[in-house]
């Protein structure tokens, strides 16, 4: 097969011809169609995850149809359309007993614990468990947004934030998973607030259902803005992008009894970022990470996009081929362009 490999990190990939992989007894193999371009693989290629072995395929958003099950797999077959969510459980640890997949404590994610979906095959582990079937109706470019972006802001807004008809929801950073955020919050009948530096990513963001833009650049004190706006701050307030700044405003933000969830992924210099817990203390808030979402709560995600209340596929920007995405991967610390790029192997 052909994949995108990297073998030292922070050197540019190269597009390499590798053996097909083979399913395990509980796991299946699943021929890519589309496969979501996602920050987390620039930090796991960036060398900042310490489950990445080398050499390495990045990729962990994917669509496609299974070619191969193996032996002991009984709900699904070859020819089924499916996605997985990027941390496949065990379903044998508590976590996983308590229908807390995505923090299992023996986890398996393609793409950082094993090779992932940059490649025209990938193999999935624990299969029944995880692996999702897709909706026929649904598109494998739309099913490869849903990704770890989609699904985790949807955990994060609804499981984790429980974000409610009329709130204000804050959104700092307008990549795949602020927007995600939005399309999600707005959905739910909040008022949502999307910050960012660019007005690009702020006029996509306001068409797809943010209330209020903050352009957070030129010295901008974004928490004074979001507690003017909103009459004394966000009920809900969501760090979409993952760094020590963004994350010290979402808190700041908040209203009294507030609530921030942190879903940017916080790595390197900003793991250990400073938070005012003096305000935490005095008003009562609450600051929850969010994993992923299990397979499980698919459901009714995937019910909300075929009746046409959420449109994932308007978060999808371009379309790129297996050659371009090297290039594109090392290019994701500039932050260039809107919406999610969809690779096709």
């Amino acid at each position: 097969m052909r994949a995108v490999l990297y073998e030292t990190f922070q050197t540019l990939p190269t597009v390499a011809t590798l053996p097909d992989p083979t399913p395990s007894s509980t796991g299946v193999v699943v021929k890519v169609e589309a496969t979501g371009l996602c920050r987390s693989d620039w930090h796991g290629w960036m060398g900042h995850d310490p489950d990445i072995r080398l050499p390495h395929v990045p990729g962990h958003e994917l669509a496609g149809t299974i070619s191969a099950v193996g032996r002991d797999v009984k709900t699904l077959k070859p020819g089924d359309r499916v996605t997985v969510p990027f941390v496949s459980g065990c379903g044998h640890c508590p976590e996983c007993a308590a229908g807390h997949q995505q923090i299992c404590d023996n986890q398996v994610q393609p793409g950082f614990t094993c090779w992932g979906s940059f490649a025209e095959y990938v193999a999935l582990e624990f299969a029944d468990l995880n692996v999702v079937k897709l909706p026929e109706t649904m598109s494998f470019d739309t099913a490869a947004a849903l990704g770890c972006r989609f699904v985790t802001s949807f955990s994060a807004v609804i499981d984790k934030g429980r974000c409610a008809p009329g709130e204000w929801v804050a959104v700092h950073g307008c990549g795949g998973v602020g927007l995600s955020a939005i399309m999600i919050a707005a959905a739910m009948g909040a008022q949502v607030i999307a910050v960012d530096l660019t007005d690009e990513k702020l006029a996509l963001a306001k068409a797809l259902g943010a209330t209020a833009i903050i352009n957070a650049s030129g010295g901008v004190k974004v928490a004074n803005a979001i507690r003017e706006l909103t009459g004394g701050g966000a009920h809900l307030s969501i760090d979409a992008l993952g760094h020590s700044a963004t994350a010290m405003n979402s808190v700041r933000s908040l209203r009294k009894r507030g609530r921030h969830v942190q879903v940017g992924l916080m790595l390197a210099e900003h793991a250990r970022a400073p938070l005012p817990m003096d305000r935490i203390i005095a008003y009562e808030l609450e600051i929850k990470g969010t994993h992923g979402m299990q397979a499980h709560r698919y459901p009714d995600m995937l019910r909300m996009i075929e009746h046409g209340v959420l449109k994932p596929e308007r978060l999808v920007a371009r379309t790129i081929p297996l050659s371009e995405a090297p290039a594109a991967l090392a290019a994701m610390d500039r932050f260039e362009g809107t919406g999610i790029t969809i690779i096709r192997p």
